[in-house]
């Protein structure tokens, strides 16, 4: 079975009998073979010239107008694709990009992948000192670096963004060269022994900016300064183009039928922490599923859906809610090894649904440690915590995620979990505090209305105990002491007792 990325039209690259078409052996010589595979292998994406020059002639310095040669001498080989168009693509002063075609040939192409891709461009030195080259250049390594880690979306690689530095070219035309949908630009001003850095986003197709913000700081404290910028820029950009995402798909793809757009459509939707919005999102990801059996996010975020469902006590989707979850989190680790919201959303369902507790925590310590920046990993290892290790590990993981997403969307998650952890202490003026704010953030969001609830009954507070419990069973009328139990992570009982106890007190039934 050959790889898909290494069948094109009626095309087929063998490593042992060379290039194949429609079955028969096309003349192409060893580099053109070497080229070839190396283009086919980025699956898209662009290839440099040094890289393409390495792979062909390993271990040789030779001219640059011999790599010119062999993409000319292949281009002949293949011939038009079937729209017509080159298979092999410049990317000027960068290198080349194979390109796919959608069009049905005896041998289908595979469907393009719609993933956006990001390319951060070198921040312009504005302050005249060529010496502060080095810094602004170390704070892109830095950030295509972090954002490297994010699996919702490509980066383009530092050798093809570098190639515009000091280039002066219009955004829009650099995005189309590169291939991108986001261009991240900065620059850097110094003025006595202060710096200040702006950074932005940018849409690529039509140029408009999507987010700039200004960094301050002194040169005493330069690496400190750069680990600031490094972090906000991660942790921000992430949602911005997600967002940007799902409104794109909502208005250009309506109804696409496309991995990539059910994976958006089923997060719009299982976002909403809405018991109807999960039950569709559920059916979302089964029907792309049926398409790609082995997709870790979408077996990821199914596995997320089950796991809510359970934890919240909402009704079964499945025969047995628990064994599907199960599955769909070991197959999702299976294929999504090292991808941190994948074991982030499946640490949890090990932990609450399955009830693996020690596995359960593993994982999730392991996602927040495979991507620092990434909010959701960084708040799930807390409810990991919460449940199955320190609590104050758990309070360090929840505070972290908060400064990453100081009032963003999912606040609600460390918010609730600060607010829990300051219930299991019996700081209940604390709770409520938090557990405001996490309401703030979400009203849907039912655990937050548990520790409101028992929060204020430990006070004595039973008229705005009562205010909360029934918007409580406006959300699940039939809500039970039992049911909120059974949802939760049993290793230490007395975690989620002063929240259970708290509910008896406002008047919870217990079955």
């Amino acid at each position: 079975m050959f790889e898909a990325s290494h069948a094109f039209g009626e095309f087929v690259l063998d490593p042992g009998c060379g290039l194949l078409r429609n079955g028969r052996a096309v003349a192409l010589g060893q580099r053109g073979i070497a080229l070839l595979e190396a283009l086919l292998e980025a699956r898209g994406s662009i290839v440099s010239k040094d890289v393409l020059m390495a792979r062909v002639w390993p271990g040789m310095a030779v001219e640059e107008s011999n790599l010119t040669v062999q993409v000319a001498a292949l281009r002949k080989a293949l011939g038009p694709s079937p729209d017509g168009q080159e298979w092999i693509a410049t990317v000027p002063r960068v290198g080349y990009r194979f390109i796919r075609t959608n069009v049905k040939t005896k041998a289908a192409a595979p469907v393009q992948e719609l993933r956006p891709a990001l390319a951060v461009l070198p921040f312009s030195n504005l302050s005249g000192d060529p010496k502060q080259d080095y810094f602004a250049d170390g704070i892109v390594d830095d950030i295509i670096a972090a954002l490297s880690r994010f699996r919702s979306f490509a980066v383009v690689a530092r050798d093809c963004s570098f190639a515009y530095k000091g280039s002066g070219t219009d955004v829009r035309k650099i995005a189309a060269e590169l291939g991108v949908s986001y261009v991240l630009e900065g620059s850097i001003r110094q003025s006595g022994s202060r710096l200040r850095i702006v950074a932005e986003l940018v849409e690529g197709q039509g140029g408009t900016h999507m987010w700039a913000q200004t960094f301050d700081g002194a040169l005493d404290e330069i690496f400190d300064f750069q680990d600031r910028i490094t972090e906000r820029v991660a942790t921000l950009i992430e949602p911005l183009i997600q967002t940007a995402e799902i409104e794109r798909s909502r208005r250009e793809r309506p109804g696409s039928v496309a991995t990539y757009d059910i994976y958006l459509q089923a997060l719009a939707k299982i976002s909403t922490e809405i018991k109807s919005d999960n039950a569709a999102a559920y059916a979302l990801l089964m029907q792309g599923l049926a398409t790609e059996p082995d997709n870790a996010q979408l077996l990821a975020h199914a596995a997320w859906a089950l796991e809510h469902r359970y934890t919240m006590g909402w009704p079964a989707l499945t025969d047995d809610d628990v064994q599907a979850c199960a599955a769909l989190a070991r197959r999702a680790l299976e294929h999504g090894a090292g991808d941190a919201m994948v074991m982030a959303h499946c640490g949890v369902a090990l932990m609450q649904t399955v009830k693996d507790y020690d596995w359960g925590l593993a994982v999730l310590q392991a996602a927040a440690e495979s991507n620092p920046n990434n909010p959701m990993a960084v708040v799930r290892a807390g409810v990991g915590h919460l449940h199955c290790g320190n609590v104050s590990d758990a309070l360090s993981h929840f505070h972290r995620a908060n400064r990453l997403t100081p009032g963003d969307r999912g606040a609600h998650f460390s918010h609730c979990g600060i607010a829990h952890a300051h219930v299991i202490l019996r700081e209940y003026e604390q709770a409520v505090a938090w557990a405001s704010r996490a309401l703030a953030s979400n009203p849907n969001f039912e655990p937050t209305l548990w520790v409101l609830i028992a929060a204020s009954a430990h006070l004595g507070r039973m008229e705005e105990a009562h205010r909360h419990l029934a918007a409580l069973r406006r959300l699940t009328p039939d809500i039970t002491v039992e049911r909120i139990r059974a949802g939760q992570a049993g290793k230490y009982p007395d975690r989620i007792a002063g929240i259970l106890e708290g509910l008896r007190l406002a008047g919870v039934p217990e079955r």
